[in-house]
């Protein structure tokens, strides 16, 4: 079965691969925000899943992320750039916005985007991986470099690898998760700080 949002970015994954542009896919713009504070990333993402059976499926695309505190966005967009969904947190409630309008509702972001996706997203990971910290969650076979930084942990079901660090956290992460039917693996490239335009706030990077 191909979910809304996979689909639509499985078609958007076909001609660019064959033109050769998922190399340089678009990174979408930040998500507007009112708070000074908001951490926020964006980038690109790949998402590949086994099946037991020979079965692959494999999407790609970009992603803007914001994060209020006591909020969360996530954009999903396809490899020109064009956002097709929107997941939102607040009050305890993950709302998916899908490109038309129509939404689905779940009791949090993690089971939304498995519903939508066909595949687990870990979005309550990522709030803390994305800056570099495991995060509430009990972590094992933490790795650290010489800087002290992440590099290496295993969460709530998760293989997470964390590299290239820039002043707010790795532009790298590599999630890796073995089930009995599938393993999935999930890599975000981020756009480092670096490569925003000169005199942008840290915090609105």
């Amino acid at each position: 079965m191909i979910f809304p949002v996979l689909g639509s970015l499985r078609r958007w994954a076909v001609p660019a691969l064959l033109a050769g542009a998922l190399a340089a896919c678009a990174t979408p713009d930040q998500i507007a925000t009112h708070s000074d504070t908001a951490f926020q990333r964006t980038g690109r993402f790949a998402l590949t899943v086994d099946h037991v059976s020979g079965k692959q499926d494999a999407v790609q695309g970009g992603f803007a992320w914001l994060d209020a505190g006591r909020g969360l966005a996530l954009d999903l967009s396809n490899p020109l750039g064009s956002t097709l969904a929107r997941v939102t947190v607040s009050g305890g409630t993950a709302t998916l916005t899908h490109s038309n309008g129509a939404q689905e509702v779940a009791p949090d972001a993690d089971r939304l985007v498995e519903k939508v996706l066909g595949s687990p997203i870990p979005v309550s990971g990522l709030r803390y991986w994305l800056q570099g910290q495991t995060g509430p969650a009990r972590a094992h076979d933490t790795q650290r470099d010489g800087q002290g930084r992440l590099t290496e942990f295993n969460q709530e079901g998760w293989r997470v690898r964390l590299s290239r660090y820039d002043t707010l956290g790795p532009t790298l992460l590599q999630l890796n998760r073995n089930e009995a039917a599938r393993d999935i693996r999930l890599r975000l490239a981020v756009t480092p700080v670096a490569a925003n335009p000169p005199g942008t706030p840290l915090n609105q990077q």
